[in-house]
């Protein structure tokens, strides 16, 4: 094993503290995850331990600086993916994300893409007509593809948007829910409603639901309908069926734009219902005009837990279906 040291000259570095975090957190990620020893002195980073990982700490560093000078607070989840991509890192990943701005929360907060794999969900939306987005929970599937149908609103690209998921209990029987048709079914659209306050804000979302250029409704409510000039999002499209999947296809009309995202590892169809998501990828695969991104336990930009657990769920899976496979061959 062959020591190395690097030094980093940050004297001209107006916010070098901000890399370190709150009790030195950052650095303490990096010196954890590369097993090398971090110190800086006299408006110098000194960087210790195996080569490869020194020049690999080097590089996220840099990396960090690069987005600190940009005026980005350098948060957990920024340290902790770019050490996931360590390899990449030299082609500045971390910095074309942060230059992508889909547009400002109420609040004034940027939203934009995170990770590799969304910026690519993202630009996949901007190019295509029609996009499937499918991951894991916690990629922000539902949340970019919200905010890009808010951006292409305000711009006035399309006049409505529209928003629909089936209505189908999560794995429990909720019986019955009183108050009218949109009171019923609320519950089942309330991220949707969640993703739209933040972004839109409350009142203005509340303004435009009753002009009708915002409408949110369960997947029912599509049959017999052509959406012409619409930016349509079809959430939880996993529970779907083949029947439902393809009424909804056919109802994109002119000037639309249409995303359907979906998580194939949390179906809560029958057993014996094929999932209108597994079918319309299949069928639909060899269609250029069509985007199909596949976002992974990567691209989780909730708690570092949650990427863990939604890991250890694809591990788990893969050991089952291995061991299925062997007992049908036997």
């Amino acid at each position: 094993m062959k020591e190395s040291e690097v030094n980093l000259d940050v004297s001209e570095e107006k916010n070098v503290n901000l890399i370190f975090g709150e009790f030195d957190k950052n650095i303490k990620l990096i010196e954890n995850a590369l097993s090398v020893s971090i110190t800086i002195r006299d408006n110098e980073f000194k960087i210790k331990g195996e080569e490869k990982n020194v020049n690999a700490a080097s590089d996220v560093i840099g990396e960090l600086l690069t987005l600190s000078r940009r005026g980005t607070p350098i948060s957990d989840q920024n340290v902790r993916y770019a050490l996931s991509i360590k390899d990449k890192i030299k082609d500045n990943p971390l910095v074309k994300l942060d230059s992508d701005v889909i547009c400002h929360t109420t609040l004034g907060k940027p939203v934009k893409p995170k990770t590799i794999g969304q910026k690519e969900y993202v630009d996949e939306i901007r190019k295509k007509m029609l996009v499937f987005g499918i991951g894991p929970a916690g990629t922000g599937k539902t949340y970019l593809a919200m905010a890009m149908a808010i951006t292409a609103f305000q711009r006035e690209e399309v006049s409505r948007i529209i928003l629909t998921r089936p209505a189908i209990e999560a794995g429990e029987k909720l019986g019955f829910l009183p108050g009218d048709m949109q009171s019923k079914v609320d519950p089942y659209l309330r991220p949707l409603y969640d993703a739209l306050y933040q972004i839109m804000g409350a009142d203005t979302f509340q303004r435009n639901l009753e002009k009708g250029s915002i409408e949110v409704a369960p997947l029912a409510y599509m049959r017999g309908r052509t959406l012409d000039n619409a930016f349509i999002i079809l959430d939880e499209a996993q529970n779907t069926t083949p029947a439902q999947m393809k009424m909804f296809l056919t109802r994109i009309g002119f000037g639309s734009k249409a995303v359907i995202t979906g998580d194939l590892t949390q179906k809560d169809l029958p057993k014996d219902v094929s999932s209108g998501l597994d079918t319309a990828l299949k069928v639909l695969k060899g269609i250029d005009e069509i985007g199909i991104c596949r976002l992974t336990g990567d691209d989780v930009v909730r708690h570092p837990l949650v990427q863990r657990i939604v890991n250890a769920y694809d591990e788990y899976e893969k050991k089952h279906e291995q061991k299925r496979k062997r007992t049908v061959k036997r």
